[in-house]
């Protein structure tokens, strides 16, 4: 047991779904909020372009080292002891943002600011893996993706509007809201016992469970999967459609926001998907939508290719990540599910820290075009692996 007064699947205790996903929502500000203000920050800051992905990836850095350690919290404390410190940590860190008189003072504060957020989003799977079960659990992962995706289409629109409107300072001044949110967590999610083991035992029981298949594969994927999205999209894309298309940043916004329709729709049939046509089906489409729209963007001439790329993109991302969260969430037992979940989450920022980096290494050796054919042919290599584990697994099963 966790130590929750309420067990997975308890209706008469499930915290409410809002606050659930206002977490959710939270969580996924630290970077789409202020990615359209990238070239308005460096420009304001007199920094060079190839500090994009240093500004980007330093929201995410921590979460890398801290998720596991916020999940084994979370299991030990409970989930309501560690989020409330967490939200208030992300809404002063990133509202102090807006008055950061150097690059390095934003940099730091980006990274204060990944420290709170090291375990929202985590965190928020975890509280629907505790008190939903089955197809429902599926079900209701799919929607808080929906929540996270549809914040990825507003965010971006609004981050690129407030700095079109009050310059790249005014982003950073919606943060604060995590304190908000932080309040009603405080009210309405109950508050529950200390797991009573020792936290040697703790760690016995979670440990064998990173040692599985299915738990590698999802870190693994999960970990390319974020890189494609944080390195490419929120990163190079910004700069590529400033430099290739001259276009301004309240269209980079709306432009960045496209895949969120696409990923909105994919998550919320989730649950009708996955009854039809498997998980590892589903972890296929996914991966050949991205092969496909990455290389639709990296050979676009215009605009229209483009848009069309990235919408597809947004399919991938519908069917591939609230997939593998529910295949983790349902990996891992009540005790060492924080631990697990927030194992999965350091993975996927290892993905959103490397990816910025790597990518704007090579957009400035290689040019965009050529940065996103590679992130098409990193999508293929990942098809063809869960290709040929799909094979291996039926061989066993054959033999």
């Amino acid at each position: 047991m966790t130590g929750a007064v309420a067990g997975p699947g308890t209706p008469g205790l499930r915290p409410p779904l809002p606050l659930i996903f206002a977490v959710t929502a939270t969580g996924i500000t630290a970077n789409t909020l202020v990615a359209p203000a990238v070239p308005d920050i460096l420009e304001g800051l007199d920094a060079s372009r190839g500090y994009a992905g240093l500004l980007v990836g330093a929201a995410t850095l921590p979460g890398i080292l801290l998720a596991p350690l916020i999940g084994l919290l979370a299991d030990r404390f409970g989930r309501r002891q560690v989020l409330l410190p967490c939200l208030v940590v992300f809404g002063v860190a990133g509202g102090l943002g807006a008055v950061a008189p150097s690059l390095w003072v934003l940099v730091a504060l980006r990274l204060a600011q990944g420290v709170g957020s090291a375990g929202l989003i985590n965190l928020a799977v975890v509280i629907i893996g505790d008190h939903w079960q089955g197809t429902e659990r599926a079900r209701m992962i799919g929607r808080n993706a929906a929540v996270l995706t549809t914040s990825l289409a507003v965010l971006p629109t609004l981050g690129g509007w407030l700095t079109e409107v009050g310059g790249w300072r005014a982003p950073f001044l919606l943060y604060p809201l995590a304190l908000v949110t932080a309040l009603l967590l405080g009210r309405y999610l109950p508050r529950v016992p200390p797991l009573q083991v020792a936290f040697r035992r703790q760690l016995t029981l979670a440990l064998p469970l990173l040692r599985t298949t299915t738990v590698l594969g999802t870190l693994s994927a999960a970990m390319i999967t974020f890189a494609l999205i944080f390195g490419l999209l929120l990163t190079v894309l910004p700069l590529h459609l400033e430099q290739a298309f001259g276009i301004d940043a309240t269209v980079r916004g709306l432009i960045l926001g496209l895949p969120a329709l696409t990923n909105t729709s994919a998550a919320l049939m989730l649950g009708r998907l996955r009854a039809r046509f498997g998980r590892r089906s589903l972890l296929g489409a996914a991966l050949v939508c991205f092969v496909v729209a990455l290389s639709m963007v990296a050979s676009a001439s215009g605009l229209p290719i483009l848009v069309a790329g990235i919408l597809l993109f947004g399919v991938g991302e519908g069917l591939m990540v609230p997939n593998l969260q529910d295949i983790t969430v349902g990996a891992a037992p009540d005790s060492s599910r924080g631990t697990i979940v927030a194992i999965f989450v350091s993975a996927s920022r290892l993905g959103q820290t490397t990816g910025p980096v790597v990518a704007g290494v090579g957009l400035a050796a290689v040019g965009a075009p050529a940065t996103f054919a590679g992130g098409a042919v990193l999508a293929a290599l990942l098809l063809v692996a869960l290709l040929v584990a799909h094979r291996g697994a039926r061989a066993v099963v054959g033999g």
